[in-house]
């Protein structure tokens, strides 16, 4: 069995157990009692922990989101010097600063991330680089902020100025998998809007967002406009239905999703929901496998398969059915699991006890239902400590078993048969998500004919990534809304539509 505590004892760790918010541009004691503990996922051992912020923390918070908004304390528009006051210019500024703030701390926020939720360093290691990206990109639509935007009648008789007003206070929340880049996806685009926010970190992932919060500080952004607050889930409930709050941000599980759309419909409050996903990588008989081999982890298993859109579901032609299966296997069977403080380490732990159970019951499940599994299974992991699940693939799998249908979030693929391209497409789109999924082709020209007919938010052909420039949209389970693009922005905007008469 194999020990990993004496290798990770030299991770820069800034924040370890803490009693403070932030809140109205400054760290306070949180006035709550209770304690969030935080453990690595590779060791089980406790390493850190947050204060639960009461009620009374959350106010404060909330009052000085406003207050930053507004500038006067006042919740109409007028000639205040409020954070939505400012020229779109000057607060793509501050968000240029907020990125090169935020590479200084690259290694801080990567080594906490690793320890918070097991994410490999080589996934950990490139969250600061991405999310000041995000930033960038959100600062180069300052223009879009000022275009004047003019529409005529008509008749000719009058025209109506267009303008977009940035909604107010905004709740983030954030899930434990990618605890800072999931989050600034929302804070990049609310800040450039003229929004302020509060922020409410997952439970598991309470430390490394506060880096970004040092990153806020060093930034200069003037008070109230970053508040920071931990708690559990109820305390995250809470936030949602407080009456301060004009819009909700959520990435996370879609059961928690619905929960918190119900509340916002019934406040007709604004809400962008980005959930779960079951995405397919539908492998065209002219595949080339061994590029397939080269890009298979990260598009389908990428971060200990704890990622939304990744294609889980491999939909594989009859006639090269084996061979996929082979190569699949191989791949997955060599990946290195183990320290995820290693810059070698493709696999981690997963990130919490109730996450390894939750992937070991549909390990069971697989096989109970008839699936083979051609490595890994519910076995033991090799470590003695951790919460480790060994990567596993499912061949044989059919479309009526649980792990064909309901996302699993952990190192689990399953192959599918298929004998038609229409039958491919038919497994594709046999699911309540809509969120990811690739095609696999040596034809580009026929790959992107054929991603028309996958009903999906986004899709990759011969690899998946993120563009920060193009609308990333979930449909049907998978969410609401849309983050990055323009269309991100657009989401922390309200319009306003003035009538005037021209003749």
């Amino acid at each position: 069995m194999t020990s990993l505590v004496a290798v990770e004892v030299t991770a820069n760790l800034p924040y370890r157990h803490t009693d403070d918010l932030f809140i109205d541009g400054q760290w306070r004691a949180a006035t709550g009692t209770g304690r969030t503990l935080v453990t690595n996922p590779a060791t089980e051992e406790v390493w850190g922990s947050v204060p639960q912020a009461s009620g009374a923390d959350l106010d404060q918070a909330v009052a000085a989101a406003r207050r930053a908004f507004t500038g006067t304390g006042r919740s109409v528009r007028g000639a205040g010097n409020g954070w939505r006051d400012l020229a779109p210019a000057v607060r793509a500024g501050y968000l240029l600063r907020l990125a090169e703030e935020i590479e200084k701390r690259a290694e801080a926020i990567s080594h906490t991330n690793t320890w918070e939720n097991g994410s490999p360093v080589a996934e950990s290691s490139r969250a600061a680089s991405n999310a000041a990206s995000i930033f960038r990109y959100f600062a180069s639509l300052a223009g879009l902020l000022e275009t004047v935007d003019i529409r005529p009648f008509a008749d000719g008789s009058g025209e109506t100025v267009v303008r977009q007003d940035p909604i107010g206070v905004c709740a983030l929340i954030a899930p434990w998998n990618f605890p800072i880049n999931l989050v600034v996806a929302k804070l990049a685009p609310a800040l450039m809007a003229g929004c302020t926010v509060v922020i409410k970190p997952a439970s598991p992932t309470p430390l490394s967002v506060r880096l970004i919060i040092d990153a806020v500080v060093a930034t200069g952004l003037p008070a109230g406009v970053v508040n920071l607050v931990t708690g559990p889930g109820s305390f995250g409930d809470a936030l949602v239905k407080h009456p301060g709050i004009d819009k909700v941000a959520f990435t996370g599980s879609t059961p928690v999703g619905r929960s918190i759309a119900g509340a916002c419909g019934q406040l007709l409050r604004p809400v962008t929901l980005e959930l779960g996903g079951k995405s397919s990588a539908l492998v065209l008989p002219d595949v080339d496998l061994d590029a397939l081999s080269q890009v298979l982890i990260r598009t389908c298993m990428r971060n200990t398969g704890q990622t939304c859109y990744i294609s889980t579901r491999i939909l594989a032609p009859a006639e090269r059915y084996d061979e996929l299966v082979d190569m699949v296997t191989a791949t997955i069977a060599a990946a290195k699991q183990g320290d995820p403080m290693q810059p070698d380490t493709v696999f981690g732990p997963a990130a919490t006890r109730a996450q390894e159970q939750t992937v070991r019951a549909y390990l069971r499940s697989g096989v109970a239902e008839g699936a083979r599994a051609t490595t890994g299974g519910d076995v033991p992991s090799g470590f003695d400590q951790g919460f480790f699940v060994k990567p596993t693939v499912f061949a044989d799998v059919t479309p009526g078993m649980r792990i064909a249908r309901e996302e699993i979030f952990g190192p689990v693929l399953s192959i599918l048969r298929y004998d038609s391209v229409d039958e491919a497409v038919a497994l594709a789109n046999n699911t309540t998500f809509g969120l990811g999924g690739t095609i696999f082709s040596e034809d580009p020209d026929r790959a992107f004919a054929l991603a028309g007919q996958l009903d999906t938010g986004s899709l990759g052909l011969n690899f998946f990534a993120s563009n920060h420039a193009a609308p990333f949209a979930g449909r049907h389970d998978s969410g609401l809304g849309a983050e990055f693009g323009p269309e991100g922005l657009k989401a922390y905007l309200s319009p306003q539509s003035v009538h005037r008469r021209i003749r």
